[in-house]
């Protein structure tokens, strides 16, 4: 009975193993290929903050919460104006409605922050191409859940731990089902869905309907 359980056991390893060695496969393929795609973006991106008389970086970090609670700093390309969280403070202060916006949900559904070009990279999902270095690095995976905030522990109410024990991704179960048209609390049972659930099946799953989100703008804003 005990060489049944241990062998058992072992057929689970031998399968994480085999998941995790193709899934990080797929993320070296797809940041190699996604790196290439970063400067040619980039330039478009610049010329269109310059025209609009924006010299800032275009190029926006931040500290984000990867596996094992790991700190990392995580690239985007900047979509929003550079005293993005002076306006923010503003915002919630002056404007009710947007303040109750931001509590369910942590996005305003008209952002003052957002450029015109930002508007144009978020609804492409391209500000996010930068990540594909955080990808390269190990930082990130291609599917995953969406890297945490500091300020978004207290949400999880102590079952962080779960959400930390996946690396975090570019893109998962949360970003192909809606987006920011879910709900904060929806957003967080749907990454816990994949974190307890994550497959390779799950994850071609993901990649399929990401797809098919980027393409029809499927709850982007």
């Amino acid at each position: 009975m005990n060489d049944a359980i241990t062998l058992e056991k072992n057929k689970v390893s031998v399968k994480e193993v085999g998941y995790l060695f193709i899934k990080r496969l797929f993320d070296i393929v797809c940041g190699l290929l996604g790196c290439i795609l970063i400067l040619p973006i980039a330039i478009v991106v610049k010329i269109a903050y310059v025209c609009d008389k924006d010299f800032s970086s275009i190029f926006y970090s931040q500290i984000r919460i990867g596996k094992n609670g790991k700190k990392f700093k995580m690239y985007k390309f900047r979509s929003m104006v550079p005293n993005a969280d002076e306006i923010l403070s503003k915002t919630l202060e002056m404007d009710k409605v947007a303040a109750e916006q931001w509590r369910k949900y942590q996005k305003l559904e008209n952002d003052p922050r957002v450029t015109k070009m930002g508007n144009k990279l978020r609804k492409t999902s391209l500000d996010e191409i930068p990540q594909m270095f955080n990808v390269l690095k190990g930082d990130m995976s291609m599917i995953g859940p969406r890297p945490l905030v500091i300020g978004e522990l207290d949400a999880h109410k102590g079952n962080h731990e779960i959400y930390e024990s996946v690396r975090p991704g570019i893109t998962g179960w949360w970003a192909c089902n809606g987006r920011s048209a879910t709900t904060y609390k929806k957003r967080l049972e749907l990454e816990y869905y994949y974190c307890n659930n994550r497959s390779l099946w799950l994850d071609i799953k993901c990649v399929f309907l990401t797809i098919k989100a980027v393409l029809f703008k499927d709850g982007a804003k």
